[in-house]
């Protein structure tokens, strides 16, 4: 019903964890509540600021999130279709993990990931990666999402792999053009050798 809202941002309230930006749309305060990090990009109280929205009906509930981008929109709504995920904790996900880590995490099929975000415990991981797997290896490349590597690590040892490079502070985005491009140019490509992969992409992401 109302894809995005441009208008100024007239405040900014946080209630625990939730996070409510109102929008001042033509003299219309809109209510927005909005993924966390949202608020890294946001524009001043009193500057211009563009919002996409979903509007989560429910018998006894009517509430306007918003999102920085589309393509967050988007996996959100992936998300609350997946059985026992409700908007809170998709909007959970998605500000502990971004949207370029959680779509990946998801890809792969990395619970362990998924698992570190509150209220997401193993079995909740498994169904979101089961449910939302095939969907999202086809939605992310028409959102322009960054995809995993083509010459990347055999699929047995790519988790361990991308969860040592995360856990030392890289970035899923950096992960996969670290690994498309040693891939590429070494005799790894799908090579199981774990061990070498990681020293390898240390080494291409600290030039």
């Amino acid at each position: 019903m109302i894809g995005y809202l441009k208008g100024i941002v007239a405040s900014v309230q946080k209630n625990g964890n939730r996070v409510i930006v109102t929008l001042d749309v033509n003299q219309v305060g809109y209510d927005l509540q909005v993924v966390p990090r949202l608020l890294q990009e946001l524009p001043a109280e009193g500057e211009a600021a563009q919002i996409f929205t979903h509007l989560y009906l429910r018998e006894d509930q009517m509430v306007l999130f918003g999102f920085g981008s589309s393509a967050e929109r988007d996996l959100f709504r992936q998300l609350v279709s997946v059985s026992g995920i409700g908007p809170q904790l998709a909007l959970s996900l998605l500000d502990t993990l971004g949207l370029q880590d959680l779509v990946q995490a998801i890809v792969i099929g990395n619970t362990r990931v998924l698992a570190r975000t509150p209220g997401v415990g193993a079995k909740t991981a498994e169904r979101i990666a089961l449910e939302l797997r095939t969907k999202l290896e086809e939605w992310r490349q028409a959102a322009g999402v960054v995809t995993a590597p083509a010459a990347g690590p055999a699929p047995k040892v790519q988790e361990d792999v991308e969860m040592t490079l995360l856990a030392l502070g890289y970035s899923s985005s950096e992960i996969a053009q670290a690994l498309q491009a040693v891939g590429q140019t070494t005799s790894l490509s799908k090579s199981g050798d774990a061990e070498s992969w990681i020293r390898d992409a240390i080494a291409w992401l600290s030039r």
